[in-house]
């Protein structure tokens, strides 16, 4: 696959954004020309090759009101995380619903545009921060209320030539791997969603119900590395996505591909260590707590291999993958230069070596220290759709103390700097920043430390 950086020319800008004193600007098409209007009609193959993608206004305008000048023109997704954020956006007041997105879409000049769609019943059963607003049994309502409301919306003929790239339902499939039954790392809340099925039954229905629509292009989440590359969860979640693929109604051709890494800090590589070296004698991933018997160091070489995993499980040979690399620079003064030394233990060669700087892999929320990473890309290795900005950067995990609120999101520990860990980061500390806000609203601290962390740097 080649190879393509979504290269800006100036475009039409809303009055909002001329208001705020810039330019909103979309990225070019892959051979410098806009692509037609039949041409992003035509169904194709990765919807970000030859895409002018939609810059989420909302984000650009306060990415550039808080010293984000020089990023506030790259592409990032439209979260409808609630279904008042269908009509009024994902942080409330003055903030654009779905309809206002596409049509900013358009006066952009744009032809694709990304979007979240994130609201199951029981969502994020393992993760309090991001529960969301429809009980474990409201499944009639997530079809009714939620789904079918979108998909009306996408099905209006003005939007035909926009390519919709959804990111269907993130954290939800792989919980029911990895946090259910006799497992440590089990809830009672990820029990009952398996259960009842409707975790199944909800990705089912909106991949069915989206996917019907001709400029629709679905990718299911798969979680990360840190979560799904060992043996015993990879395999059973590629099963578990086809299962889902191929229920109410959904087949595995409303699949374009999948999301990995979203909203989560995982690098796409690791430059200076590889799941194959050895220190003395003895293989990393036995010897390293960091790998601690993983098949993968990185987000890149899991994606391409989970590629191939979901082939081989039924879905179709040219799906492809989006890699979220919004908060994964891990860029600054600690990050390494080259590969630490083998004289020592594993465990040393690898924290010296690894420029994902986490105190573990299983630490998600708002990690201190994080940098923005590789910029929106298409195609930039086989197998790979896109490096995309799925999670807008700047954008809350989750407070780092009990909030209240009405969008049905709770305090979460792992987003507390005090807190000492669980098993499913094995009892380290958060590595959190304080003082965040509820997820999904602004957190301006994070926001200056993710520029300041960038790698690439930001220009």
């Amino acid at each position: 696959m080649r190879k393509t950086r979504f290269r800006r020319a100036v475009t039409a800008v809303s009055a909002m954004a001329l208001a705020s004193g810039f330019m909103i600007a979309a990225g070019n098409t892959a051979n410098g020309d806009e692509a037609s209007s039949s041409a992003a009609a035509a169904r194709v193959d990765n919807p970000y090759e030859g895409a002018q993608l939609y810059v989420n206004e909302d984000w650009s305008r306060q990415a550039a009101a808080s010293g984000g000048q020089a990023i506030a023109d790259e592409p990032t997704a439209v979260w409808l995380d609630r279904i008042e954020a269908i009509d009024s956006g994902s942080a409330g007041e003055n903030t654009m619903g779905l309809r206002d997105h596409l049509d900013a879409a358009l006066e952009q000049g744009a032809n694709a545009l990304q979007m979240v769609t994130y609201n199951l019943p029981g969502r994020d059963c393992a993760a309090l921060a991001s529960n969301g607003q429809l009980g474990p049994e409201e499944i009639d309502k997530y079809k009714s209320e939620f789904i079918d409301p979108i998909a009306e919306i996408l099905s209006d003929p003005k939007y035909a030539d926009i390519r919709i790239i959804n990111v269907v339902e993130i954290d939800s499939l792989p919980n029911l791997i990895t946090n259910v039954g006799s497992r440590e790392t089990a809830t009672p809340e990820c029990d009952v969603m398996k259960a009842n099925g409707n975790y199944v039954k909800g990705v089912g229905y909106a991949l069915a119900t989206l996917g019907d629509i001709e400029n629709v292009y679905n990718y299911i989440d798969i979680g990360h590395h840190g979560w799904i590359g060992w043996d015993d969860n990879f395999g059973p979640t590629a099963d578990l996505l086809h299962e889902a693929a191929t229920t109410e109604g959904a087949t595995v051709d409303d699949v374009a591909g999948f999301a990995a890494n979203t909203a989560n800090y995982g690098a796409t590589e690791e430059p200076y260590f590889s799941i194959d070296d050895s220190v003395g004698g003895k293989s990393i991933r036995e010897g390293s707590k960091w790998v601690d018997w993983n098949r993968y160091v990185d987000e890149l070489s899991f994606s391409q291999a989970f590629r191939e995993e979901a082939v081989s499980a039924g879905f179709n040979s040219d799906v492809g993958v989006i890699i979220d690399t919004s908060r994964n620079g891990w860029g600054g003064s600690e990050r390494p230069t080259g590969p630490g030394s083998t004289s020592g233990t594993a465990d040393e060669y690898v924290d010296s070596s690894r420029v994902d700087r986490r105190i573990h892999l299983g630490n998600w929320c708002n990690q201190d220290g994080a940098g923005l990473g590789e910029r929106p890309t298409a195609s930039p290795a086989p197998g790979i759709d896109a490096y995309a900005w799925i999670k807008p950067p700047g954008e809350s995990d989750g407070s780092s103390k009990e909030i209240d609120n009405d969008e049905g999101k709770g305090f979460d520990r792992m987003c507390d700097p005090t807190y000492e860990g669980n098993p499913r980061n094995q009892n380290n500390m958060s590595g959190a920043k304080a003082d965040a806000p509820v997820s999904g609203h602004w957190f301006q601290a994070q926001f200056e430390e993710l520029i300041e962390n960038a790698y690439p740097p930001v220009n």
